[in-house]
């Protein structure tokens, strides 16, 4: 019988093309809203963790000055120095390396170009605490860290700007001028694209000595970039940071510290926390026309019952029984439905696809978030579909095969 019904329901749909089309229009575009936001709003995260682990994993960031942006290192705080990093990598535990950082902002000439850009300097564990990789070349050797060698690694987009041509083919073996002194380029680091903080590719690295000694004439440290150790416990580790930076800076027991610690794992976590609340709001605003087509299903089912009161009469009086009626045109309105279900879909995942693309966020089909949206476009099918339904099986034989 429900074969039978269900072959019923498809005819009835058949008649009235157009108008089915119609009606199921709300449905369309409530499932396709939904799962489309969701959808954008999942690469979005996915992309911002992505940015975010390209810093480097487990990674607290220590910088002078009492917050992290314009004015955080306020004049007469302190800077940092080789001698505190080697003491955070030595006394505290949980910690995997510890790289000091210098930064200079300067005009690099090479090949007849110029191009302004940030030059840093640092050990070669800024490499691994920052989850950098080399495209072609080599590392610093400890002789030219030691002795602050005119040696540099550059990005790609200084390889691109100063020698241009395919990574790898230019550049590696030539030598580039910073200020006053010329380096050899011997490493260009592996792309990793735009950042947080901007173009990641936009740099040029140095040993820490060398940039010390030949660009900013000082022995400062601005960032200590600590690499937490795998499984270590974030919060005792900077706790003990923490404690031992303001020994190390000989602050009082009722001074606020004059350094802060950023730790990019929370970074993520809030932000991926953020766009969570984000994606399910606009996915709870979308839901909202999924309503609308439910009671569209509703009005177009009326008008239906109302059309067919002779044929529903007839059923009636040749034997059919309330309940079959009731399923009939219940059927019917799911049927509809979910129709507009499944052409939501498959609307969504184009439309999912091409706005990942045009947003350059990574497009990650959901399996959940679209069977969801189906069984949902059915219930409401089921729901707004059954009054119409209940109108139509408690009709009275005699008075439904005299309307006209």
């Amino acid at each position: 019988m429900l074969f039978s019904v269900f072959m019923l329901a498809l005819r009835s749909v058949q008649r009235n093309l157009l108008r089915s089309f119609l009606t199921i229009l709300g449905i369309v575009i409530g499932v396709s809203a939904v799962i489309t936001m969701v959808t954008l709003g999942n690469g979005a995260t996915a992309a911002i963790e992505e940015k975010i682990t390209s810093l480097g994993t487990n990674l607290l960031m220590v910088s002078p000055g009492q917050r992290i942006g314009g004015g955080g290192g306020g004049g007469g705080v302190p800077a940092f120095s080789e001698a505190d990093a080697e003491a955070v990598a030595t006394q505290i535990g949980g910690v995997a390396e510890v790289a000091p950082q210098s930064r200079a902002s300067a005009t690099v000439v090479a090949n007849g170009r110029n191009w302004a850009t940030s030059v840093s300097g640092s050990t070669n564990a800024w490499f691994s605490v920052g989850n950098w990789e080399l495209a072609s070349g080599r590392f610093f050797s400890d002789d030219e860290q030691r002795a602050g060698a005119a040696v540099c690694i550059v990005g790609e987009t200084v390889r691109r700007e100063l020698f241009g041509g395919s990574i790898g083919n230019t550049g590696l073996g030539e030598q580039m001028r910073i200020r006053q002194f010329s380096c050899q380029v011997v490493g260009i680091l592996q792309p990793k694209g735009q950042g947080g903080m901007g173009d990641q590719d936009d740099a040029v690295l140095l040993p820490l000595h060398t940039l010390q000694r030949r660009v900013t004439g000082q022995t400062r440290v601005n960032v200590l970039m600590v690499a937490m150790a795998e499984g270590a416990d974030a919060a005792p580790l900077k706790a003990s940071l923490r404690q031992l930076l303001r020994e190390r800076r000989k602050l009082a027991p009722g001074d606020d510290d004059n350094f802060n610690i950023f730790d990019t794992q929370q970074l993520a976590d809030t932000l991926s926390s953020t766009m969570g609340v984000l994606t399910d709001l606009l996915g709870a605003v979308a839901a909202v026309s999924l309503l609308v087509g439910g009671i569209g299903i509703m009005n177009i089912m009326l008008v239906s019952v109302t059309e067919r009161t002779r044929e529903i009469g007839l059923r009636l009086a040749v034997g059919a029984i309330e309940r079959e009626v009731l399923l009939q045109f219940l059927i019917e309105a799911v049927v509809l439905s979910a129709l507009g279900g499944v052409v939501g879909v498959l609307l969504a995942t184009v439309a999912s696809w091409g706005g990942a693309r045009l947003m350059g966020v990574p497009y990650q089909f959901d399996p959940f978030i679209n069977g969801v949206a189906l069984l949902f476009s059915a219930a409401i099918g089921m729901l707004f579909g059954y009054f119409p339904a209940r109108r139509a099986a408690q009709m009275d034989p005699i008075e439904a095969l005299r309307h006209e």
